[in-house]
């Protein structure tokens, strides 16, 4: 899996490096800054081809000392360059100094803005801040006043449309949060002050930012340039503190060999709700037999019985008979083929609260979804004190404020300083408090163990599929889970890959689908990766 950087840890890295000898903080400027060059000229090719016009916009840290050296390398291109500076020089960091001198001899730097018709410019750098701002761009005092005029020169939505000027970003776009992806707030709660870009370049290895919260809306296309530095070799109590981005990685042993057997594969129970209320049960279940579970059975009160007997074949079908469901679900994992469990989908608030202690105290790789969460909504700390860790929780985020209300709050707080606390955090914090894997959905789905680990699932960028908003999307998630869970991966590699192949499988299909259409897409997916 590939890793995904905090602001602290990427300095950390470069500090290494440059503490090691093997490189100077000039050379890993200079490289910077000739990856950004490259990048553009190979986003916009016509920019390459004869000289055109440049605005650069340096800020006050070693960002603004990456654009003073794209600054000089346009310069020496041909093009005419423009740069402002805000901020004093002065009290620039040793690195961009010497950038900022080495232009010095070769053009002038602005400081005051004042220019109502726009920059009239083929391309406009942010240099400003990149991963180092630290909080509202207001802190900086005289200084925002520029910036304020600066920010609302960049359009809302600059990457729907590409016009003139191309924007390019340094690091992250301006006002943006390299930690959370979330926009620091300006002084008026309903104004939004970052900036946006075309195009995001970035260094080594991409930052959380990017993939979080506002951070793709406002990156446009994110491209990822090496600037020489080697893999950091982090310590042992180091490596649960690092996040990286789902991939198939555990799916190399899910594979059919040709002596199995049915029950080799697992067999995955999905309780359903009431008549009229069992679709969800059925594409869930669908799900877990498509991602290979040897078996699977929709568990169903028994007046739904033949209503789900008429649209499912190779699911089997058990009904709730007896005194109590309570009792017949207890009967049933008697059966300890039984070795995944999937509630929640359709299941019905109240079925949900007498069911779902029933599930955890049988000590079954289980999956909560849904109904199941919100159950426990008045009293979380009664789910809480059930759980176990094969259980995994997978809310989004309406659910996950009803179970985890505090940590949901410093999530919606105003992120008024850096790192501001981010949906990795809050998912992290979760994880740890309920005991088991939590994987909190949305574009930026965020996967945690209570060890800390933690993956970013992000259907962003060039994995976008935003016809996932889709009902019963969800549904087919948590089956896709339940049936990973009856292969017999582990809660954390099960959500991570589970998430993986829903969006892979959205993206196989493209627009107009609909939630039926993922598991039919399953097999296509994984037929690709061998």
């Amino acid at each position: 899996m590939t890793e995904i950087l905090t602001s602290a840890q990427m300095r950390a890295i470069e500090a290494a490096a440059i503490a090691s000898g093997h490189v100077t903080g000039l050379e890993l400027m200079e490289r910077a800054g000739q990856g950004v060059v490259e990048a553009v000229f190979a986003e916009w090719p016509a920019l390459a081809v004869a000289p055109h016009r440049a605005v650069v916009l340096c800020g006050p840290g070693n960002n603004g000392g990456d654009g003073f050296v794209v600054a000089r390398l346009l310069k020496g291109w041909g093009w005419e360059v423009e740069v402002f500076l805000y901020g004093d020089p002065g009290k620039l960091p040793p690195n961009a100094r010497v950038n900022y001198e080495r232009w010095c001899g070769m053009g002038e730097v602005g400081s005051d803005y004042d220019r109502p018709g726009g920059w009239e410019c083929d391309l406009l750098v942010d240099a400003l801040f990149g991963i180092g701002l630290r909080g509202p761009l207001r802190q900086f005092g005289n200084l925002f006043w520029n910036m304020e005029d600066m920010v609302e020169c960049f359009p809302v939505e600059p990457h729907h449309k590409i016009g003139r000027p191309a924007i390019v970003a340094i690091d992250i776009p301006s006002g943006i949060c390299a930690d959370s992806g979330r926009d620091f707030p300006h002084e008026d709660e309903h104004y939004r002050f970052a900036a946006t870009a075309h195009l995001t370049v970035t260094f080594h290895r991409a930052k959380l930012g990017h993939y979080l919260g506002d951070g793709p809306w406002a990156c446009g296309k994110l491209v990822v340039k090496s600037i020489g530095l080697a893999d950091h070799q982090w310590r042992r109590e180091e490596q649960a503190s690092i996040a990286r981005l789902t991939g198939p990685d555990y799916l190399s042993g899910l594979g059919k060999g040709a002596d199995s057997h049915k029950y080799h594969h697992g067999h995955a129970l999905i309780l359903s709700g009431g008549v009229g209320r069992g679709g969800a049960a059925r594409l869930a279940a669908r799900g877990a037999l498509r991602i290979g579970a040897g078996l699977v059975t929709v568990a169903c009160p028994a007046s739904a019985l033949i209503e789900n007997a008429a649209r499912l074949d190779a699911i089997m079908l058990r009904p709730l008979r007896g005194e109590t469901e309570a009792g017949a679900l207890a009967a049933l994992l008697e059966d300890i083929r039984i070795n995944a469990l999937c509630l929640g989908p359709g299941l019905g608030v109240e079925r949900a609260r007498e069911l779902v202690p029933v599930a955890l105290r049988a000590r079954r790789a289980t999956v909560l979804d849904a109904d199941a969460l919100t159950a426990f909504a008045d009293a979380p700390e009664d789910l809480f004190a059930l759980l176990h860790a094969g259980c995994v929780l997978t809310p989004h985020d309406g659910e996950f404020a009803r179970l985890f209300p505090d940590i949901a709050a410093k999530v919606a707080a105003p992120a008024t300083t850096g790192p501001a606390y981010s949906k990795v955090d809050a998912t992290r914090e979760a994880a740890a408090r309920a005991g088991c894997t939590v994987l909190l959905k949305g574009p930026d789905t965020v996967i945690a163990a209570p060890s800390g680990r933690a993956v970013l699932n992000a259907a962003v960028y060039e994995r976008s599929a935003p016809w996932l908003a889709t009902a019963g999307a969800g549904d087919v998630l948590a089956g896709i889970l339940t049936g990973l869970l009856a292969r017999g991966l582990e809660p954390f590699s099960a959500a991570s890959t589970a998430a993986w192949l829903h969006v892979e499988a959205a993206r196989n299909f493209g627009p107009g689908l609909i939630a039926e259409d993922l598991p039919e897409r399953l097999p296509a997916v994984l037929k690709s990766l061998t």
